[in-house]
């Protein structure tokens, strides 16, 4: 093994030669001193100095139990000695077949066919891409458009770039994506009804050109946080299936837990046509994804000619990635997290509606195991307001990345109960300090 680096080194090569996503480099290179994290574990990650913070974001939303949770790695070191990889084109294995299954017991009803692919851009890609062929092949070529919400945000490649409503991923590639109806966002202060309306508009004009509505249910993740009533999914199911228009719910973020259900459409009592799925579905442990279908979506691809879906990923499906995938849902059975995470969504709650109403704190909000807080100032994924809260975070021992202006904790779904109650510490004392540095000690 080579010599191990020290922290000073890790920043020099990282400045020099890394190209940090969502990162102005100028700016970081000369200004920003990074944390430097060594290694994980629980809800706690340990930098090169000996620190260590509270994960309040679970690592971008994925570690939903914890970093290096014991079962995890015990279940990637077994595949890892057994099978590392295989191409799925014309070869089957255990851990991919049986996760398959296993997912779809756990699914919205009708959902029986499992697509795999390797994060949560890809999933919501391939939920487009077969939307569109299937729409090609079944009678409706003319249906190449999608729908999704304003302040949306789906994933990084060209294809899901499209269906994004926040014009700083947006406006760098408009000339080269497919064509999209933003509606308005179901969690403006107007209300979903206001949403529901403009969808109806829509499909009462354009509906012989739309392949399929996107959401993510109940919580828009990047908008920052932003909750709305689960009515309005029902409302959009109802008008999908008037106008015979596919449904499809990414749930790359709101999925395993994290609003309390196991999948956030539960909260509307339905089940989408296509449902992707990323981030918790490998407990943040290996790139890994899946896109499931109903039975009618699978149906549209069967019989002579070329009706096969020409799409794939090297990685799809994985050994090592499926081995981890299959055990978060054992986990999740054997240690009962969601009916755990339960009490915990409650404190989170509590902390949050404890900062209603102070000074420079515009809105409150929380759903399961999300919390979150609006700053008043600009507003916006680019505002800076949520950076001095999340200095102030830091030096208290947590890991408190924002959205702009907003602050907010989405941390594993099993955090140890006295882990949690030292997180929403440190949120309320940062938020304070940040908004008037003598309120709280440093």
């Amino acid at each position: 093994m080579g010599e191990e680096l020290d922290r000073d080194r890790i920043v020099a090569l990282d400045k020099k030669w890394v190209w940090r996503p969502y990162t102005e480099m100028s700016r970081y290179r000369e200004q920003v001193d990074p944390l430097v994290i060594v290694r994980a574990h629980g809800s706690r990650l340990y930098d090169a100095d000996g620190r260590s913070y509270l994960d309040a974001n679970a690592s971008w939303w994925t570690s939903v139990l914890g970093h290096s949770h014991p079962r995890l790695v015990a279940a990637l070191q077994r595949q890892s000695e057994v099978l590392c990889h295989t191409a799925l084109a014309g070869i089957a294995h255990g851990p991919a077949a049986e996760l398959a299954e296993r997912i779809c017991e756990v699914a919205p009803r009708g959902l029986e066919h499992v697509f795999y692919s390797d994060n949560g851009s890809t999933a919501v890609e391939v939920a487009m891409k077969l939307a569109l062929q299937y729409w090609e092949q079944n009678g409706g070529s003319e249906r190449k458009c999608f729908v999704s919400l304003a302040d949306a945000f789906h994933g990084e490649t060209l294809g899901v770039t499209a269906l994004g409503g926040l014009e700083v991923f947006r406006r760098p590639f408009e000339g080269a994506l497919l064509d999209c109806f933003h509606l308005p966002s179901p969690a403006d202060a107007s209300g979903h009804e206001k949403s529901l309306t403009a969808l109806g508009d829509l499909m009462s004009s354009r509906a012989e050109c739309l392949a399929a509505v996107v959401v993510e249910p109940v919580v828009q993740g990047v908008a920052g946080m932003q909750i709305y009533d689960p009515e309005f999914l029902r409302g959009v199911r109802a008008l999908c299936d008037a106008n015979d228009v596919l449904l499809v719910c990414d749930e790359v973020f709101t999925g395993y837990g994290r609003t309390g259900p196991m999948w956030a459409c539960e909260h509307a009592d339905l089940a989408p046509d296509l449902l992707c799925t990323a981030k918790g579905f490998s407990g943040g442990m290996f790139p890994m994804a899946a896109t499931l279908a109903s039975e009618r979506v699978f149906e549209g691809f069967l019989g002579a000619g070329e009706r096969a879906f020409y799409y794939g990923h090297t990685f799809c499906g994985n050994p090592l990635g499926a081995a981890v995938a299959l055990e978060v849902l054992r986990v999740f059975d054997d240690e009962a997290v969601l009916q755990g995470a339960a009490a915990k969504a409650a404190r989170i709650r509590e902390a949050f509606e404890s900062l209603k109403g102070l000074p420079g704190v515009s809105r409150v909000r929380s759903k399961g195991m999300v919390g979150a807080l609006d700053l008043e100032g600009a507003e916006g994924y680019l505002a800076e307001g949520g950076w001095r809260v999340y200095e102030e975070a830091r030096r208290r021992g947590a890991y408190l990345r924002p959205l702009g202006n907003v602050v907010y904790v989405t941390p594993s779904l099993n955090i140890p109960d006295e882990d949690l109650d030292s997180l929403l510490e440190i949120l309320c004392e940062s938020v304070r300090a940040a908004l008037d540095p003598g309120a709280a000690p440093r």
